[in-house]
């Protein structure tokens, strides 16, 4: 007794072998032939992102990315010189609004945001404008001044702000900022407008110097030193124009700070005199400036 051979296997419509088809867990009419590294599931190349090994599911992806307070300090963590950046772009900020009131500014020339917040004594005098003390070192007269002053304050950033942290740096420029504000009300003419943030930066100059020889190299050998000694000729050559005052002050007032805040620790200054003495000299230079005006 006889029987028929099985049939032959029936190729699938599209003439290709068949296999054991899987769809994505996402889109439920999409062939998937890949899975997640991470949970296994199957998901077509839309719904795959690339992992630092395999390829991980949307879900996955997103399960493994850090939280926003976890990217903000990890961002937070990258930016070593944020201050610097942050009192660039306020400069920057001011000079911008002073030239749309008037183009003319950009050149030099005198506009309203001066006469509104640059330094005067006579000002201080009649009208008791102590907000003067800080403004005015957030305008400047002219691209060139803008320009130089921040070329300056960068390159200085870089090098004391992650060595002294945020919080020490901004004292460190507030008391620069104040001492030069000081030293313009006791030392140059009070019939003109004072305006820079020269005088900050000076009181940067002035730490570097301080903390580079308290750590046993000579300042005149180095590039601060001198960078220091030509703004000084500079200063003092071109007195009238360029305020000896605000460059004196601001200088006195930052080696003060540098001499507390960049000794090294055999020296023994406790680590709140970092903090204390920048606060002290600010405080001393708004206290001096409202007596010698008064």
């Amino acid at each position: 007794m006889s029987s028929f051979p099985p049939p032959p296997p029936t190729a699938p419509p599209s003439g290709r072998p068949a296999v054991d088809a899987h769809t994505c867990y996402r889109h439920a009419n999409r062939p998937a032939g890949r899975q997640c590294t991470r949970c296994g599931k199957h998901a077509c190349s839309e719904c795959l992102v690339q992992a630092s090994v395999g390829s991980h599911c949307l879900d996955c992806a997103r399960a493994s990315r850090p939280t926003a307070a976890t990217r903000a300090r990890y961002w937070n963590a990258r930016q070593v010189t944020l201050v610097t950046y942050s009192v660039i772009a306020i400069n920057v900020a001011v000079f911008v609004y002073g030239a749309v009131l008037d183009t003319r500014s950009v050149g030099g020339r005198i506009s309203e945001v001066h006469v509104d917040f640059a330094l005067n004594k006579q000002l201080l005098e009649f009208t008791g404008e102590w907000y003067r003390l800080v403004t005015s070192g957030f305008l400047h007269f002219g691209l060139l001044h803008l320009a130089f002053n921040m070329y300056m304050l960068y390159l200085l950033g870089q090098m004391l702000e992650p060595v002294l942290g945020r919080v020490r740096f901004v004292l460190l420029y507030a008391a620069s900022l104040l001492g030069g504000a000081l030293g313009v009300l006791v030392l140059d003419s009070g019939t003109s407008l004072t305006a820079g943030a020269s005088g900050a930066v000076f009181g940067l100059l002035g730490a570097a110097f301080v903390g580079q020889w308290l750590h046993g190299a000579n300042p005149l050998t180095t590039s601060i030193g001198s960078v220091l000694l030509m703004n000084l000729f500079i200063t003092f050559a071109w007195r009238g124009q360029i305020s000896v005052g605000g460059h004196v002050g601001g200088l006195i007032a930052g080696a003060i700070c540098g001499a507390a805040m960049l000794a090294p620790r055999y020296k023994g200054v406790p680590v709140w005199a970092s903090y204390v003495v920048p606060a002290v000299v600010a405080a001393a230079a708004v206290a001096g400036s409202v007596l010698y005006v008064g």
